[in-house]
């Protein structure tokens, strides 16, 4: 008992001395629903006085794309001292959608939409976290607009801003803070605007991947050893954020995911879309049924993946990794059924129609929580950019939004009772078994676990 109290001061004693940012709670919205991020983005942009930033992994050209690239353009037009910068990943930007042919691309749109407006400049940078997409993307996350963070896990795309009828649910924070803003675009400015690697995307004239190679392999190696840089002014006792980004397993990112999770004196909240978490969190997880926590994972069904494709329709290769994903849950599950039995983990499938889930994040008893772009895999633990926002609420000031948030999450939820609610191998649709089991002959279903 004395050594897991030993250990989980430690835990502790790395969340109380990351440096904090003050922060007062009028100047947190959380948002409920993805018509509504679409709408409030639309409106910062149109009131923005000072600078809009978007960091995102793409900008799809799609009608929701459209609408936000156009809002830009016009916020431009009506004032020309606007500092505008957008940055995507840049291998994203230049191929179709995964299944789907390169014809147009994001980028070709990008070229386009600049020279329809010579006047206004809205330039889009691509910003290349490895010399190919598989080993590493452009995964942070925040807009900042004027001094207003408007964080979420979304890209910009017809789904996840709901624009028609189908939605991909995310998670969305407006945290309104001039120290946090400035923090985000300082790093923006300084590690990633002034590499030699990212390169304008809405120019003909850009460089080929092979061009830049060089240039992205020391920008790789910079942005290892990059860090947002602040003064910490909060101290433990008042509602404060703080930012963290991080590339490569040792980031002070990843570090501060595996010390949150341990400090949890009575619940532990985790959502991811694909359950595929790296080693460390699994041993984290099991540590805390062990002490007697409660943990709580929320993840989408296999159908609210967004590789899923419905059995009426043609198979591709991509449409087996929901089903690998099930397959881990599984596991995981008939490993720790005696939590389940107890109600001590609490497991919940997300469905809600063809629509797909995507949120993320961490809640630590009603004092911490995490949001994040950071999907708790090994791709976002070893090969993407990725950062978070870490919120520290030792007088529950946030409690209100939190509980709605979390009412809402679990709205569309199911528990699972039993591992073997779970469909096996045995059920799944022929060629999907088929392809599974070819994988595993050559264990390739491993790699793809650790890319994907």
């Amino acid at each position: 008992m004395m050594l897991s109290k030993f250990k989980r001061s430690k835990h502790q004693q790395h969340l109380a001395q990351l440096p904090k940012l003050p922060q007062t709670v009028a100047d947190v919205r959380t948002l409920y629903a993805p018509s509504d991020f679409r709408t409030t983005l639309l409106s910062a942009i149109a009131n923005a006085t000072q600078r809009i930033y978007l960091v995102a992994l793409y900008l799809e050209h799609d009608d929701a794309g459209r609408e936000i690239l156009n809002a830009l353009y016009q916020a431009k037009q009506r004032r020309p001292e606007l500092e505008i910068c957008i940055l995507v990943d840049w291998h994203r930007a230049q191929r179709g959608r995964i299944g789907a042919a390169a014809a147009n691309t994001n980028a070709d749109w990008y070229c386009a939409m600049a020279s329809q407006h010579p006047e206004q400049s809205v330039p889009i940078y691509g910003v290349p976290v490895n010399t190919r997409e598989a080993l590493g993307v452009l995964h942070l996350k925040g807009f900042v607009v004027d001094d207003t963070a408007i964080y979420s896990g979304a890209s910009i795309n017809d789904v996840y801003l709901h624009q028609h009828e189908k939605y991909r649910y995310d998670r969305y924070q407006l945290i309104t803070n001039g120290v946090l803003a400035d923090t985000l675009i300082d790093y923006i400015k300084q590690h990633l605007l002034t590499a030699g690697a990212v390169q304008r995307l809405d120019r003909s004239d850009r460089p080929k991947s092979p061009e830049i190679k060089n240039e992205t392999r020391l920008f790789r190696f910079a942005l290892r050893r990059a860090g947002y840089h602040f003064r910490g002014k909060a101290g433990n006792d008042e509602l404060a954020v703080t930012p963290l980004v991080g590339l490569g397993k040792q980031s002070v990112l990843n570090k501060t995911i595996h010390h949150l999770m341990s400090c949890a004196d009575q619940k532990l909240t985790l959502c991811t879309p694909y359950f595929n978490l790296p080693a460390l969190l699994v041993r984290n997880i099991i540590y805390l049924l062990r002490q007697g926590k409660q943990v709580e994972i929320i993840v989408g069904d296999k159908t609210a993946n967004d590789f899923y494709i419905p059995e009426d329709q043609p198979f591709k290769i991509i449409g087996a990794l929901p089903y690998l994903y099930e397959i881990n849950l599984r596991r995981f599950l008939s490993r720790l059924q005696r939590y389940i039995d107890t109600g001590q983990l609490i497991v919940r499938l997300w469905k809600d129609g063809d629509n797909s889930y995507h949120l993320k994040g961490m809640w630590v008893d009603e004092e911490w929580q995490l949001i994040t772009g950071n999907n708790l895999n090994p791709r976002a633990w070893r090969l993407d950019l990725e950062n978070a926002i870490l919120i520290h609420d030792p007088k529950q000031e946030m409690r209100e939004q939190r509980q709605k948030e979390l009412e809402c999450i679990r709205t569309h939820t199911t528990v699972v009772g039993h591992y073997q609610e779970l469909q096996s191998i045995q059920q799944y649709p022929i060629k999907v078994r088929k392809l599974i089991r070819r994988l595993r002959r050559i264990r390739i279903d491993r790699l793809i676990s650790r890319i994907l």
